[in-house]
C-alpha cells in the first residue's frame, strides 16, 4: 500500500474551520491534519472581495510552503464563494474543498418552503447564495442575514462564554429567523458551527439547524482515499495563526480544546 504521510490542511479566516476538522478526524482517524486561522486577515465577512481573495491566496501560499499538504478544505464559507478558483489555479494539482452553504439538504427538510441562511456580511451580500438556492431549491423563500457581531463573538469569546452568554449571542440570529417564517436555518458561515447547540436550543423544535461538515468531509475523503493512510509514527496534527504574537489565551484554548499543537505563527 501507498503511504502518503503528508497532512490535510484546513484553513478559515479564524477558528471557523475548526468543526470541520474535527468532523475529518472522525471519518479519517489515521490521517494527520494541520489549520491555519488567518488571524491577521480576520475578519473576511466585512472586505471587499479582492481583499479577501489577496489575504486567501497568500495565507494559503505560506501554509503550502510550510507542510506541503495533500488536499486542502477551505473551510471559510466568504473565502469559498469570493476566492476558491483563485486558490485553485494558484495550486494546480492540489485538490482544493470549498465550502458551500448547506441549501440543498436544507431543501429537501423545508416544509413551509422558507429557508434561512445566517451568514457573514459578505456572504449575505453576494450573489453566490441566491444562484446557490435557484439551483438547489428553486421552490423556496431564501432568508438571508449577515451576523458580523456574532462571527467576532465566536472568533474573540466563545472559547471563555457561558452557556447563557452564547445563547445570548445567537438569539438575534434565531429571532429574526423565527419572524421571517422559516422552518430550517442553515449556518452558513463556519463559525457559526462553534454555537450550533445554542442555535437549536434558541430555535426550539419546530426549525433545524443544518450546515455543511458532513458533505464537505465526504468531498475530501473521496478525492484522498487513493493516497493510502498515513504512517504510524506521524506527526501531531497542529495550528498555525498568520499574524505577529503569540496564540494567548483565546487562541491557545481553540487548539487546546481541538487537541492541536501550538506549531507558530508566521506572516503570510
Amino acid at each position: 500500500m501507498h503511504i502518503d504521510s503528508r497532512p490535510i490542511a484546513f484553513f478559515d479566516s479564524g477558528v471557523g474551520g475548526l468543526p470541520y476538522l474535527e468532523a475529518a478526524r472522525r471519518l479519517m482517524p489515521r490521517q494527520r491534519y494541520v489549520y491555519l486561522a488567518d488571524r491577521a486577515g480576520f475578519p473576511y465577512g466585512i472586505k471587499p472581495a479582492a481583499t479577501v481573495i489577496e489575504l486567501a491566496t497568500a495565507a494559503i501560499a505560506a501554509l503550502l510552503r510550510r507542510e506541503n499538504p495533500k488536499a486542502l478544505v477551505v473551510a471559510c464559507n466568504t473565502a469559498t464563494e469570493l476566492a476558491i478558483e483563485d486558490i485553485r489555479r494558484a495550486n494546480p494539482g492540489l485538490p482544493v474543498i470549498g465550502t458551500v452553504p448547506a441549501i440543498k439538504p436544507a431543501a429537501a427538510l423545508s416544509k413551509v418552503r422558507r429557508i434561512g441562511v445566517v451568514a457573514t456580511a459578505a456572504a449575505a451580500a453576494a450573489s453566490y447564495l441566491t444562484d446557490l438556492a435557484s439551483a438547489c431549491a428553486p421552490d423556496c423563500v431564501l432568508v438571508k442575514r449577515g451576523d458580523t457581531e456574532l462571527v467576532n463573538f465566536v472568533e474573540h469569546q466563545f472559547i471563555v462564554s457561558s452557556h447563557e452568554e452564547r445563547l445570548a449571542a445567537v438569539m438575534p440570529a434565531v429571532d429574526a429567523m423565527k419572524r421571517e417564517g422559516v422552518d430550517v436555518i442553515v449556518l452558513g458561515c463556519t463559525h457559526f458551527l462553534h454555537v450550533a447547540d445554542a442555535f437549536a436550543e434558541a430555535a426550539g423544535p419546530d426549525i433545524a439547524i443544518v450546515d455543511s461538515r458532513q458533505g464537505v468531509v465526504a468531498r475530501l475523503a473521496s478525492l484522498i482515499r487513493p493516497s493510502g493512510v498515513v504512517a504510524e509514527d506521524s506527526q501531531a496534527d497542529a495550528m498555525y495563526l498568520t499574524g505577529a504574537g503569540g496564540f494567548g489565551p483565546v487562541y491557545g484554548g481553540f487548539a487546546k480544546r481541538f487537541g492541536l499543537l501550538q506549531a507558530g505563527t508566521f506572516a503570510s
